[in-house]
């Protein structure tokens, strides 16, 4: 019997989700030089890249080009892309464990936090992530509806998703037809009845989680003045400290010294105002039937094991709005036949192998990588690192030849499964047809694509493209 990865008997591998983690999961595991490898990527949507496509600001162009990465990765010997295939419904972990020899799990996170709060479920309460989602067309939310027509919104959360729902809440129509926002959502935004957005944190300035460009961005808006109180900048003693300290991160300084400025400069009377709050939590959404008011906590830092905690004060206040988005943070979602960690909401794993129990050891042939390994965290690259351990895990398990024993590692048997089972996978070929067709849709109104909103849209994009 051969060894597995020699070029007589190459390592096959099933990466699931085509997201960044598991394009730069493929891209460690083909570049290497001493093992052979094919690799199959998986995802659900006919389209790759994840969050990139699906979750990155419509106006922030640069940090999609990353894309460019993604697509010299495709370019490799080995790779295929099976797109509009979902493991657990179209294809089982089972059906993957005889066909590969190792199984990598790049899904992400793809459900949002509760807050846990009464009222959170009333209309016009929505989770960040479907807002995002339906701003940049993603089939999931395209049916979403939200109702705009209220004066006051706010946004619950005080990370990156946060600035940009808040960001988008307040771009003109000139701003945002100079990019790929949804159609629908360029429609009903420019439509918006709301003057004011409250951006709530739970902690102080100083533990802000969005990063230096995405608070800085506000200031630079057409019509949204920012506005910042003064007196929500006074440090507690130990944030002070830090910022004083050697201790102290860039980010963390950059983003005072710009909330600093903010709250300096005088509003210039523009139509929308953003105004960043900090140490003050969402205690309870009230309406009747519908948003109408948020009650708000007033919180103070304390030193507790080492770091800082919000506690709450008890002091009380109520804000009138309609529209409610909730930014806490990720979770993700178990998938049959994989052990899952439902305390932290992430595969089950040690480093990225993936392990049978918390009192066992790993599960072999299967791995993970990306936020569903270690928490939604980070920016795109950091899941360029995070992918490299958990491939060299993978390497050493097939240095070691400890992987899976499939039945059938020809790579023609998975096309042949799915063929059996009717279903219609898109390769990346087909992808870069779809590309095509958005990008052209886009030109003539000057922007960088006019994107598909529905699955059947860009299948039947495809079946017109092969027909003719």
């Amino acid at each position: 019997m051969t060894k597995i990865g020699t070029p007589e008997d190459p390592v096959r591998v099933a990466i699931i989700g085509a997201g960044p983690s598991g394009f730069y999961a493929a891209e460690h595991i083909l570049k290497g030089e001493d093992v052979h490898a094919q690799v199959d990527l998986f995802d659900r949507l006919p389209t790759p890249f994840g969050l990139v496509r699906g979750g990155v600001a419509p106006d922030h162009p640069k940090i999609k080009s990353v894309i460019r990465v993604y697509e010299k990765t495709a370019a490799r010997e080995g790779f295929r892309f099976f797109g509009n295939v979902k493991i657990g419904h179209d294809i089982e972990v089972e059906d993957l464990e005889r066909l590969y020899h190792a199984i990598v799990f790049t899904v992400g996170c793809e459900t949002d936090r509760q807050l846990g709060i009464p009222g959170e479920d009333l209309p016009g309460s929505h989770a960040a992530t479907a807002f995002v989602g339906w701003y940049n067309a993603h089939p999931d939310y395209a049916n979403d509806e939200f109702d705009l027509s209220c004066e006051r919104a706010v946004v619950i959360g005080n990370g990156n998703v946060a600035m940009d729902v808040a960001r988008m809440l307040a771009l003109t129509d000139h701003e945002l037809r100079q990019t790929d926002t949804a159609d629908h959502a360029i429609e009903l935004l420019d439509a918006k009845e709301i003057r004011e957005i409250v951006v709530l944190g739970r902690r102080g300035p100083a533990q802000a989680a969005f990063t230096n460009p995405e608070i800085r961005e506000l200031g630079e808006m057409e019509d949204a003045d920012v506005i910042v109180d003064p007196a929500e900048l006074e440090l507690d003693p130990a944030s002070a400290a830090y910022l004083e300290s050697e201790n102290a991160d860039k980010t963390t300084r950059v983003n005072v010294e710009t909330l600093r400025g903010f709250s300096e400069r005088k509003p210039e009377g523009k139509q929308q105002r953003i105004i960043l709050r900090f140490l003050a939590s969402s205690v309870e959404i009230k309406g009747d039937g519908k948003v109408e008011k948020i009650v708000i906590g007033r919180n103070e830092l304390v030193e507790e094991g080492g770091s800082l905690r919000a506690r709450d004060t008890g002091e009380r206040e109520e804000l009138e709005c309609g529209l409610v988005l909730r930014s806490v943070g990720y979770t993700g979602i178990p998938i049959e036949g994989v052990p899952f960690d439902e305390k932290r909401g992430l595969i089950l794993n040690d480093g990225g192998r993936v392990l049978d129990s918390h009192d066992s050891g790993h599960k072999v042939g299967h791995y993970t990588a990306g936020w569903i390994k270690r928490g939604p965290s980070g920016v795109i690259g950091t899941n360029k690192k995070d992918a490299l351990e958990t491939v060299q895990h993978l390497l050493a398990d097939i240095e070691s030849q400890t992987l899976l024993k499939p039945e059938n590692p020809d790579p023609a048997a998975v096309e042949a499964l799915l063929a059996g089972r009717g279903i219609r996978y898109v390769s990346f070929e087909d992808w870069q047809a779809i590309d095509q067709a958005e990008v052209g849709r886009g030109e003539p109104h000057g922007r960088p694509r006019v994107k598909f909103v529905r699955v059947d849209e860009m299948l039947q994009t495809l079946g017109e493209r092969v027909s003719g």
